[in-house]
């Protein structure tokens, strides 16, 4: 399920994301019983999306949440497109806005992308609100202004930069993705992960009883990595703790980004789109 954010009358998404004074509301208003506002109404909206998540989302969802009728969020906020830029935006915040660059910028960018990480896990719903058209709100560019403070400063040209964030939110973005689905596949499903893999893996043995020589690269690769990911697992304490995928999931979430800010660091170091290899603009 893709929501796409935007989806609304753009002038009063705008001023209720930002809080305008053309926001309107129901200063002086009739109508609803006192004590309800937007900042309820959105919290609801997110407490209703943690706990069933988006498919469930809907104004009467929002309202019997709240004790109330769908009709009297209305009047706060004009429909569920306007609620699902609102809930977006409000989360966002939940994010820190200030790293310590002490370490060095890839030590902050680390902590950025962890706590990213579990932030989607914890509000997996906002993985399904596409970013092909954001939200445009203080918390979106909150968390851009957050990134753009820590790597401002390495030496790579501004047009690299941009790029080089876009990178780093999208791989964070689906490498939460991935695993916030598998978290959600059993529930989902009526189906352990153990139980899926046992009965298809048994079965991939019986259907191509020669899948080592038709894919040997891969059983090879397969092989190997199966025999460190034991080695591993027997010298962590916690691993029978943690899924088995969930820990892959992490593994790669870690080593990926590893090779990410690899690249950046490289860029720094020799300079490449730096300020002063930049190209020229054009006149």
């Amino acid at each position: 399920m893709v929501v796409f954010a935007g989806q609304g009358d753009a002038r009063r998404s705008m001023a209720l994301l930002w809080r305008s004074a053309d926001s309107g509301g129901a200063r002086g208003v009739p109508g609803p019983k006192p004590g309800l506002d937007v900042d309820t109404i959105v919290a609801a909206g997110i407490a209703v999306a943690d706990e069933e998540g988006m498919a469930a989302l809907s104004m009467r969802a929002v309202g019997a949440w709240l004790g109330r009728t769908a009709m009297a969020l209305y009047t706060y906020v004009p429909s569920k497109s306007e609620l699902v830029d609102l809930m977006h935006d409000r989360v966002l915040a939940e994010l820190p806005t200030e790293y310590d660059t002490g370490a060095g910028w890839r030590a902050a960018i680390a902590a950025w992308a962890d706590d990213t990480w579990a932030f989607y896990l914890r509000h997996p719903w906002v993985l399904q609100v596409s970013q092909a058209r954001p939200v445009l709100g203080p918390g979106e560019y909150a968390q851009l202004e957050t990134v753009v403070r820590i790597l401002g400063g390495i030496g790579l040209e501004p047009l690299r930069i941009r790029r080089v964030i876009a990178v780093l939110f999208q791989f964070v973005r689906g490498m939460a993705r991935v695993a916030a689905e598998r978290q959600q596949a059993a529930p989902a499903t009526g189906v352990s992960d153990e139980e899926w893999w046992a009965v298809r893996t048994a079965l991939l043995a019986e259907v191509a009883p020669d899948f080592a020589e038709r894919f040997p690269a891969l059983a090879a690769l397969e092989s190997h990595a199966t025999a460190a990911v034991v080695v591993d697992a027997a010298g962590e304490e916690s691993a029978e703790d943690v899924p088995y995928l969930e820990r892959e999931a992490k593994e790669a979430f870690r080593v990926g980004l590893e090779l990410i800010l690899d690249g950046v660091d490289e860029a720094v170091r020799s300079g490449h789109g730096s300020p002063a290899h930049a190209a020229p603009s054009a006149p």
